[in-house]
């Protein structure tokens, strides 16, 4: 080195200017977050941008004509007096009280199946096979349907039996009990729902070895999480969305993971979905849900003590209803916490993404993935709307969207990546 170079060196050292500057490298262009958001957002072009926003948008209907369909059957088996007829039926079984309002929910349960199945039909069968979201044939998705009915009428049961329990023992205050009661139920769901449950509707295999599951494996263990069992399970008989979750309570706890994730993505879009399902374990959303839902409910059955009383007192005669503890009520309590549900829809929503939201960022910080998060946030497309409004988000939307996901990422990666570099993901195959 000449002693020129060394005295140039000298003088930037005293100036206190790193000396490292005279070898550097010239810099990257700088890493632009919206527009490396676009390249991938734009991947969604033409038809099937327009058939996604269709689908989509069109759940905002069936959020208001779901709340509708069940306001009415509620409405008509209370103005048949179909509800007396149940309760009637359950007295001459028993003179039980606790037994007879277990009892009514029978009649009750399958005949609201009957009166909204083709509403159930066309929203759940029909209405997904125009869109290509179907893999069953009707046969099979009838035999699920007949599945969650038979569930329906063990739970179901059950938790009125225990309602009404309260009602009789504690009229003023039952709401508040009843809140109790609801999440005891809750929790014993999600503890059991994993093992008992979802097997009905699909078959759990332990994920084989390799380094996808070596790769999950290192992911929980950092976290502490129980990753002794982790599940793949065939949902592509049904649909071809992807999914995942951290299911289950204490010693039910599983990491499942459906076939359509695995076959359908890359590694590192099974890495950032897996980082987003521990988040919700680490963070602790399942009590978090639990303690929400048990608020949102209590504040429901708050609601229906003050509103049912009086209308028990001005129609209960018409509608063949004694009082609040009679079991011919129960419709009459169904139709205001359906509407009380639909008027609180979009902070339900709100609430929800949140949750989602931080289980995003958990994800990214965890499995590292800008680019395989951003790749399945798109892949997501098929069935939500990639690009909503603000409002249409805040109102309609319980995780946030693809575009909010990927600006996330892509953020995440400008904040995180040395020397960050710009992808063209180009067209996103999909099966």
């Amino acid at each position: 080195m000449s002693r020129l170079l060394l005295f140039f060196i000298a003088v930037l050292l005293i100036a206190g200017l790193p000396a490292e500057m005279l070898f550097a490298q010239p810099r990257a262009a700088a890493f632009d977050v919206e527009q490396a958001s676009r390249a991938y957002i734009d991947t969604l072009q033409g038809a099937e941008l327009e058939k996604s926003n269709s689908y989509f948008e069109g759940g905002y209907w069936l959020i208001l004509w779901g709340a509708v369909v069940g306001i009415l059957v509620d409405f008509l088996i209370l103005q048949s007096r179909l509800s007396a007829r149940f309760r009637d039926w359950a007295e001459r079984v028993t003179s039980r009280k606790w037994l007879q309002s277990a009892l009514y929910t029978f009649p009750y349960v399958i005949a609201g199946f009957l009166i909204t199945l083709p509403w159930t039909i066309y929203t759940a069968f029909f209405r997904e096979q125009q869109y290509g979201l179907m893999s069953q044939d009707f046969g099979d998705w009838f035999g699920e349907q007949m599945i969650g009915l038979v569930i329906s009428l063990i739970i179901f049961p059950l938790l009125i039996m225990a309602i009404f329990a309260v009602i009789r023992r504690a009229p003023k205050t039952w709401w508040l009990w009843g809140t109790g009661v609801v999440s005891i139920f809750l929790f014993i769901g999600m503890m059991l729902g994993p093992v008992f449950i979802s097997p009905l509707f699909n078959d759990y295999q332990e994920m084989a070895e390799g380094p996808m599951r070596d790769k999950i494996v290192a992911m929980a263990a950092e976290y502490d999480i129980p990753a002794d069992n982790i599940y793949v399970f065939d949902q592509s008989k049904q649909h071809k969305r992807i999914s995942a979750n951290v299911s289950g309570i204490g010693p039910t706890i599983r990491i499942s993971l459906n076939d359509n994730l695995l076959e359908r993505t890359d590694p590192e879009e099974v890495a950032a979905v897996m980082g987003h399902e521990l988040g919700h374990y680490v963070l602790g959303h399942i009590w978090r849900t639990i303690f929400i839902l048990a608020l949102i409910i209590g504040f429901g059955l708050f609601v229906i003590a003050r509103l049912a009383p009086r209308l028990i007192e001005r129609h209960g005669a018409k509608w063949g209803i004694r009082n609040m503890s009679d079991p011919a009520a129960i419709p009459l309590l169904s139709l205001i916490l359906t509407a009380y549900f639909f008027a609180a829809t979009p902070a339900l929503n709100s609430l929800v993404r949140i949750t989602e939201s931080d289980a995003d960022q958990f994800g990214l910080d965890t499995a590292k993935e800008p680019d395989g998060f951003a790749k399945v946030s798109m892949r997501l497309s098929e069935y939500r709307k990639i690009e909503p409004g603000p409002v249409e988000e805040m109102l309609f939307f319980d995780h946030p969207s693809g575009a909010t996901r990927v600006r996330m990422a892509m953020q995440w990666k400008a904040d995180n990546v040395e020397n960050p570099v710009m992808l063209n993901p180009g067209k996103l195959e999909k099966e």
